[in-house]
């Protein structure tokens, strides 16, 4: 036996004895322990396992549909499965409903929950938000275990507890503390608001709980920042008042349906803001504004700078983007902006736009899975761009990919999503013909 295989048993037996030897108390006091606020807390934390088949491409034109024809042979397999793993927490017993991030089950074929005591049923998919990286599924199940979603008071160095299934090794703990809060700046997601801990949060983890030391939900675990793919202390969970909202839009609409205040706006630098005059180091400055928005039939004008909305500072665009997207729809807020050096305040109703966004189930049910928005205004194609295509959905089997942008319909000439929308609704009778623009040329997408 080498050396240093030697010294490795008599470290490992050392530490076994030390720990065999702790004292169940000291001075007469129990030793702290997470354990029994983990017996309530993890039977609610469940493994997830998707299975994706995907196309193995064999020519460049392999992948798009009017070309498919012309490459795939009867009797030979295209396709190979992908899997991968993850985690979830089950928030309503009842119904059966766990939510975990959109990355976990994006695009998958088949999901698989498995519980803690080892019972497995396959899931069914409620609803999914990119935008925030969630996702609600569903599993038909008695006897649930479940850990509802808390929000009140976080703090910047409470402790906390993540729970999920790194790598997959199966349900594991780690704890740590709160490190920041209202984080953002992370690449690929619309509305950010993390909660930034030091907690362990490894591959695997996505779609797990964070809790607090009274064992409850206070965040769903998303990212982690590393330059190494493992975890080196700074760990992402979105927090249970963003994860309560989207869970209830898409349980009830099956997407988030989110609001508008109808302005575009960037954020001040240095000379900026010596030239309005402005002091402090918040708001953002109005760069476009639609008239029959909520903001401009209040009277709201390009180059006011927005400072305050809803009783909460807006510091820069993201802020803004994040408040904006997750306030309710119909709900009334006071936005306070600077003009002239003067702070004034409006009440608005959040409004839908569906003019800017608006998911294609809405229109017509042969769209489902398709998200439509405008076309950035310096594009040099008018029409409706699609921002996003569900795998699997009759859109995604017609050839209509993320990036399209639909010029026409029937034959009758799109120039931007309201006129698209004007076009619906069609009788089902009659088929979707789409043509569209995909890197400047010109594609036919029909759908019956």
């Amino acid at each position: 036996m080498s050396r240093k295989l030697v010294l490795a048993f008599f470290l490992v037996s050392f530490t076994g004895l030390v720990s065999a030897a702790l004292p169940a108390e000291v001075n007469g006091q129990p030793l702290p322990s997470l354990a029994p606020v983990l017996e309530t807390v993890t039977p609610a934390v469940v493994n997830i396992s998707t299975r994706t088949r995907v196309q193995v491409r064999t020519s460049p034109f392999a992948n798009d549909p009017f070309f498919r024809r012309f490459f795939e042979r009867p009797g030979r397999p295209r396709e190979r499965i992908q899997q991968s793993l993850g985690s979830g927490v089950i928030v309503d017993a009842e119904a059966g409903f766990i939510l975990t991030n959109n990355h976990v089950i994006d695009g998958a074929d088949d999901i698989a929950v498995t519980l803690q005591n080892g019972q497995e049923f396959v899931a069914e998919l409620i609803g999914s938000d990119r935008d925030t990286d969630l996702a609600v599924i569903r599993i038909d199940a008695d006897e649930l275990a479940e850990l509802p979603l808390h929000d009140d008071g976080l703090r910047v160095g409470d402790f906390v507890v993540a729970v999920g299934n790194p790598f997959g090794l199966g349900q594991t703990v780690t704890s740590g503390i709160v490190s920041a809060l209202g984080r953002s700046g992370l690449r690929g997601l619309e509305y950010q608001n993390f909660i930034q801990t030091d907690a362990s949060i490894n591959p695997g983890n996505s779609g797990g709980a964070l809790i607090d030391l009274a064992g409850r939900l206070i965040g769903i675990n998303t990212a982690i920042f590393t330059p190494s793919g493992g975890n080196v202390g700074i760990g992402f969970a979105i927090p249970a008042s963003t994860a309560a909202y989207v869970m209830q839009q898409l349980v009830a609409f099956g997407e988030v349906r989110r609001g508008s205040l109808g302005v575009d706006v960037q954020d001040l630098s240095a000379e900026l803001r010596d030239a309005l005059a402005l002091e402090g180091q918040g708001g953002v400055v109005i760069t476009r504004l639609s008239e029959d928005s909520a903001l401009g039939e209040a009277g709201v004008r390009l180059g006011d700078v927005i400072v305050e909305i809803d009783q909460r500072p807006i510091r820069n665009t993201q802020g803004l983007r994040n408040m904006e997207g997750l306030l309710g729809i119909d709900q009334s807020i006071d936005v306070v902006y600077v003009r002239e050096g003067r702070e004034q305040t409006v009440s608005v109703r959040i409004e839908e736009d569906l003019n800017a966004r608006i998911s294609g189930r809405r229109l017509d049910l042969r769209l489902e899975g398709v998200v439509l928005v405008r076309v950035p205004e310096r594009s040099r194609v008018t029409g409706a761009l699609i921002e996003e295509v569900q795998r699997n959905s009759d859109a995604w089997d017609a050839g209509l990919r993320a990036g399209d942008v639909i010029v026409a319909i029937n034959r009758e000439a799109v120039r931007s999503l309201s006129d698209l929308r004007s076009e619906f609704p069609i009788s089902e009778a009659r088929e979707l013909a789409l043509e569209i623009r995909r890197r400047g040329r010109a594609y036919l997408a029909v759908l019956d």
